[in-house]
């Protein structure tokens, strides 16, 4: 099955309620964030939840109760898992760049970890006319491994290129053209659209240069 949907909120967070859409699996919030120049988040709580962050334009600027102070930048990926329990802050201090980040919630397999903080860096290169692996669990195969059973990958497919990604029984994809325009098994998504798939492989053609992210988790019962 494949569901589209054309919106920069498409799974409840903040001032965005839809009862229906809580979450998907278990990503429970994915944003699209533009953080003016000088503004951002001051220092707040989390617990219970793999946060990741990454810049699609400009710099990050995080603080945490671990005691991390870093500048989190293009290409860059940071993860924290909140566990017991975390403070940060984060904020965009360019007085001339707006930013750009995703910020990806996901859930944890079990409750209370201990909090963990952690940064990658990633070449473009990686991404080009192919799949890169960015995230999976402490058993899978990428370089960044979160407390969950769910794999993200990422990729830059050059206009007039196609890929497929294929979708097992059981499992299920969340997709996310971050930029460009390509259809995906038919449908046309542009900018900031999504796509969910169960049990269903997508066809991707690029219509444009189109910057993506797949989400690919198991298809639970007891999250629907």
């Amino acid at each position: 099955a494949i569901f589209l949907f054309v919106s920069e909120k498409m799974i409840s967070f903040a001032n965005y309620y839809n009862p229906d859409r809580m979450h998907f699996g278990v990503l429970r919030v994915l944003n699209d964030d533009q953080v003016q120049q000088g503004m951002g988040f001051g220092t707040h709580p989390h617990d219970n939840m793999e946060i990741i962050s990454i810049p699609l334009e400009g710099d990050l600027e995080h603080k945490d109760s671990m005691g991390n102070v870093a500048t989190i930048k293009h290409g860059d990926i940071q993860v924290m898992s909140a566990g017991t329990g975390i403070y940060h802050s984060e904020a965009n201090n360019s007085s001339t760049e707006v930013l750009r980040a995703l910020q990806i919630w996901i859930l944890p397999d079990f409750r209370n970890h201990v909090p963990n903080y952690g940064e990658y860096r990633f070449e473009w290169s990686d991404r080009k006319n192919k799949f890169l692996h960015m995230v999976s669990s402490k058993s899978g195969a990428a370089p960044i491994k979160i407390n969950q059973d769910i794999n993200i990958y990422t990729i830059f497919l050059e206009k007039g290129l196609s890929e497929e990604f294929q979708v097992t029984k059981g499992r299920q994809v969340y997709y996310v053209q971050i930029e460009g325009e390509a259809d995906v098994n038919g449908e046309k998504l542009c900018q900031s659209d999504a796509l969910e798939s169960i049990n269903e492989s997508l066809k991707i053609d690029a219509k444009t240069g189109s910057h993506i992210m797949i989400f690919e988790m198991a298809e639970r019962e007891d999250l629907k």
